[in-house]
């Protein structure tokens, strides 16, 4: 997600934000309570998911751990935006391809909760609108993805490459629809507004998803040299059975 921070003459019409993070006090309260009811369908059945994965499967708790440690680190890297705001990565591809979209809910539940109380980034009043852009439309679309290339034969590397980077560029769209729905432009209403969030963060996010590609599958490469025992038993290499409700 990003923190924004737009100049009220930039957006025409809404209060100054800074980054794809939604920060603390952004939204009317309205919006924070619906969007965190939207979440918590999918919440419940990411936690089911991952109770199932842990109880069947010891040696998956590690690459769990590994993944929502990724997803905090790479998500905590800001990098100057334009107009003062910033940008960043999300890291939930990763935990996607290997455990399905509904558990990395969880993962990036537990960490934008983090970094709202430690590091200020995000808030606790927005915490269900950015865990619904990062920690839920992103994973959903970079497991549909990684799954339709599956199907496709694609290359394995090039599958993993594109996940995250749809993954990403996805999470940063929800969160300008999200901004646009709470402050709608005065002259063409919602998707006008949506259209100059977008357009605000796409110079800085276009290349992050790349990077963000390109470090998913190198964390792979690691995972399938170092953790093929622990790859196997989920399901994700061959020779194992998944344990995992990629749900």
């Amino acid at each position: 997600m990003l923190l924004l921070s737009l100049l009220a003459c930039s957006l025409l019409a809404a209060p100054t934000a800074n980054a794809m993070h939604i920060m603390e006090g952004y939204l009317p309260a309205g919006y924070c309570i619906a969007w965190g009811i939207i979440c918590l369908p999918v919440l419940f059945f990411g936690f089911r998911s991952i109770q199932n994965c842990i109880h069947n499967n010891r040696r998956a708790l590690t690459l769990l751990a590994m993944s929502g440690a990724f997803i905090f680190v790479i998500s905590s890297l800001k990098i100057p935006s334009l107009s003062g705001s910033c940008s960043h990565m999300t890291g939930t591809g990763l935990g996607a391809i290997l455990f399905g979209p509904s558990a990395v809910s969880i993962l990036g539940l537990i960490v934008l909760l983090f970094q709202a109380l430690l590091l200020a980034h995000g808030g606790l009043t927005t915490l269900g609108a950015n865990t619904f852009s990062m920690a839920i439309a992103g994973p959903f679309v970079s497991y549909g993805i990684f799954q339709l290339c599956k199907k496709t034969k694609l290359n394995h590397r090039v599958s993993i490459f594109l996940a995250a980077f749809f993954g990403d560029l996805f999470t940063y769209c929800i969160t300008s629809f999200q901004l646009a729905l709470a402050y709608p432009s005065a002259e063409g209403g919602i998707m006008t507004s949506a259209v100059k969030f977008l357009g605000v963060f796409a110079p800085t996010q276009l290349p992050l998803a790349v990077i963000e590609g390109i470090l998913t599958v190198v964390v792979m490469i690691g995972l399938e040299t170092y953790a093929k025992p622990e790859l196997r038993a989920l399901g994700f290499l061959k020779g194992g059975t998944s344990h995992v409700k990629n749900n």
